[in-house]
């Protein structure tokens, strides 16, 4: 398991895979000796996260259903790039090695292109799917915002494999595509970066499924339980400070009275009325405020500035 004092050149010596992550991470090379920390916060990439990334990936090391450490953030822009990576990139490149290790005017040939632009399709429709639809969900949860039309469950439902497809692809070009000895050399090279590709596919799927989904899920929870707490505060508080103002003078003055822990006739007294009005006033205060007990009237006067707290018995 690599640490964050390790050095970072030891983690890309042992596994050359790892220089596509880096990229997606925002890493850029010349890190020399750095460590992983130390390379990790030059280029502002969350080093917990990070190792965590690369510890599933190489040794399928880590427990992520209650880690509640990783960076929502950092996943996020790690999954973007990796998506932006494949779409742009590695997608066509290993289109353009087919087009030069086959012969495009045997209709074999066309077929297996063929092949090859409906896999593409089928990735890019499921990549564009998660971009459109589930990462902005994850950025408006990160904002501290949801949504009632969708969650991570819908995604997982969603979320199958998307390389079958590509398995087929290698088993045809292996079976039935025999060619001249230039041509086996470009085909063996297109395969083998075919089967590389399908690694980095299937990594990319364990990322999102067992680190990036459960750390979504507890955020999900932590978001709902902050929409609880507003809810609760909203009841409490119907309206903040804004509510103050429809409120008369002679009801926050009740109000003030009520906190100070004076009886109805006491509250009369002082504000030279009768207690039927003072009655009246409350009345028509726990039907503005919806509050209806000396507690939660108390709150309401220390958040909306009726009454300073050290005066308060509590």
């Amino acid at each position: 398991m690599y640490e964050a004092d390790d050095k970072m050149i030891s983690l890309i010596r042992d596994n050359y895979d790892l220089l596509q992550m880096l990229g997606s991470f925002g890493i850029s090379l010349g890190f020399g000796d750095k460590t992983v920390m130390e390379t990790c916060e030059s280029n502002n990439v969350d080093t917990y996260t990070f190792l965590a990334v690369v510890n599933y990936t190489i040794n399928g090391y880590g427990e992520f259903e209650t880690d509640s450490h990783l960076s929502v953030p950092t996943l996020l822009h790690y999954l973007e790039a990796s998506h932006a990576y494949f779409l742009d990139f590695q997608l066509p490149y290993i289109r353009r090695e087919l087009q030069e290790s086959l012969d495009e005017n045997e209709s074999l040939a066309k077929l297996i292109l063929r092949f090859y632009d409906e896999y593409a399709h089928e990735i890019r429709r499921h990549m564009q799917y998660e971009q459109k639809t589930l990462f902005p969900y994850v950025k408006s949860l990160i904002e501290g915002r949801t949504t009632a039309d969708y969650n991570m469950e819908t995604f997982s439902k969603h979320h199958g494999a998307t390389d079958k497809k590509l398995r087929e692809l290698k088993l045809l070009i292996i079976k039935y595509l025999p060619q001249d000895g230039l041509h086996n050399n470009q085909l063996t090279a297109t395969l083998h970066d075919i089967y590389e590709n399908e690694v980095w596919l299937r990594q990319h799927a364990m990322v999102e499924d067992y680190i990036f989904t459960p750390a979504i899920k507890r955020l999900e929870r932590m978001t709902k339980k902050e929409d609880v707490s507003k809810n609760i505060s909203a009841l409490v508080f119907k309206g903040g400070h804004d509510n103050s103002e429809v409120l008369s003078d002679r009801e926050r003055d009740i109000i003030i009275g009520v906190v100070q822990g004076l009886q109805n006739k006491e509250i009369a007294n002082r504000l030279c009325i009768s207690v039927n009005t003072v009655i009246t006033h409350r009345r028509n205060i726990a039907r503005k405020l919806q509050i209806h007990s000396p507690a939660g009237l108390t709150i309401y006067a220390i958040v909306n500035g009726l009454v300073d707290i050290s005066s308060v018995k509590i």
